[in-house]
């Protein structure tokens, strides 16, 4: 009996944790209907939460319908999520949380429910009206504001080991760019730096930031340039990681010029094997990556281009970062040599895209940026070298707050 006392106890208080959610729900946008079914396996119990724009329902047992999201945590990690001790973010980079399923529902599970005492939730994934665009976007952390910019193909999905360990310091944006993920995907967008560059400037708007730091991996380090660029009065300092800068050598650009974007409103897929396997190419050290995390991000690959307004924005963004004229009038290293704010470039020493060969060109048009390279990596060290990669981001961020003249306001 006295071993089954505290397996009963904890049973009570999770099931009390459980029955309160519908009172803490703070409410969902018109249509939403999703089930989760979460699992605690050292308790070998599950119940299901079913969260509409009408309420949350809680039932104990397995699910009635087909979850949209399995999490799998112990009864101490739900427990510590509901008490917000830790986010849920921070508990999947701790790898103390699974998930099956959509896992933008996943992010957003604890943004929909109160914590203890009315207090709100570590995180919110909120839907950001932008001009004519809405862009999805996760918040998370207290500070200054940092933004997260994901890569081709990826989501901000890509950017949640940076956003938990950033977090701590910073308050931290991580938004799914206009085509990609959860946001909008308008079918008559450009795709190319400038435009994104001018959505990320009105979701700054949007969500009062006057200035932020930025991060871009692949393009969404050319969107990171762009917007520094264009709008260098709203950038702090950019750490950019790998960023897909302009092309030297183009001897598919023929080829390239007659690929057409609409192709991806036709109906079409990739086999699950050719997503995965392009998806771990992008790695060197296969053995630094969790496989059930791999398999996640192709399953959300696969969801995501269902839609064909994500077929189209992949193409077009694809053919317009390889497309882009490297010199002359508007070319993009002429254009680089006039970056005000201080960069911070990362490469991966065996980047299979964007190699760190690329740090000449930067050495030459950029001079005073600094760059790094971390060896055994690939084109992603924000996922493959996740601890080193956001370190590096803190203590660059940090000098470029030491070095920032103040602004009259803060020097009052």
């Amino acid at each position: 009996m006295s071993d089954l006392a505290p397996h009963a106890e904890r049973l009570a208080e999770v099931e009390q944790a459980f029955h309160s959610l519908p009172r803490r729900y703070l409410g969902a946008r018109p249509g939403f209907d999703v089930t989760y079914q979460v699992r605690l396996c050292d308790l070998g119990h599950m119940w299901e939460v079913r969260c509409t724009s009408h309420g949350a329902v809680v039932r104990k047992g397995a699910t009635r319908r087909e979850p949209d999201v399995t999490i799998s945590c112990d009864a101490d990690t739900w427990m510590r999520l509901r008490a917000g001790e830790l986010s849920g973010v921070e508990a999947f980079q701790q790898r103390l949380l699974g998930v099956r399923g959509n896992l933008d529902h996943a992010i957003g599970f604890e943004g929909l429910f109160r914590l203890a005492g009315g207090r709100p939730p570590l995180l919110k994934v909120h839907d950001v009206p932008v001009g004519r665009h809405r862009v999805s976007t996760l918040t998370m952390g207290e500070g200054s504001d940092v933004l997260l910019l994901h890569g081709l193909g990826g989501t901000r999905a890509s950017m949640l080991e940076t956003a938990a360990t950033l977090s701590r310091r910073y308050r931290v944006h991580a938004p799914d760019l206009p085509g990609f993920g959860s946001s909008s995907k308008p079918a008559v967008a450009p795709y190319n730096a400038r435009w994104f560059a001018a959505v990320i400037r009105g979701l700054l708007d949007e969500l009062g930031i006057a200035e932020a730091h930025v991060v871009g991996n692949s393009m969404g380090g050319r969107v990171a340039i762009e917007l520094g660029l264009s709008y260098p009065d709203r950038v702090r300092a950019l750490g950019l990681l790998c960023p897909a800068i302009a092309w030297i050598r183009r001897g598919l650009h023929p080829i390239v010029r007659l690929l057409r974007p609409e192709l991806g409103l036709l109906p079409h897929g990739f086999r699950r094997s050719v997503v995965a396997g392009h998806f771990w190419s992008f790695f060197h050290d296969r053995d630094a990556i969790d496989p059930a995390i791999g398999d996640l991000m192709v399953d959300e690959f696969q969801r995501i281009y269902h839609s064909a307004g994500a077929r189209y924005a992949f193409l077009a963004s694809a053919r317009n970062i390889y497309l882009e004229a490297p010199f002359g009038d508007g070319g993009f290293y002429p254009r680089l040599a006039g970056l005000e704010a201080p960069a911070l470039f990362v490469w991966g020493s065996h980047d299979p895209l964007v190699p760190a060969a690329f740090s000449r060109h930067i050495q030459r048009w950029l001079p005073n940026a600094k760059q790094l390279t971390i060896e055994g990596c690939g084109h992603v060290p924000q996922v493959e070298r996740a601890l080193q990669t956001s370190e590096l981001l803190m203590r660059f961020f940090a000098e470029a707050e030491l070095d920032r003249p103040l602004t009259r306001a803060e020097a009052a």
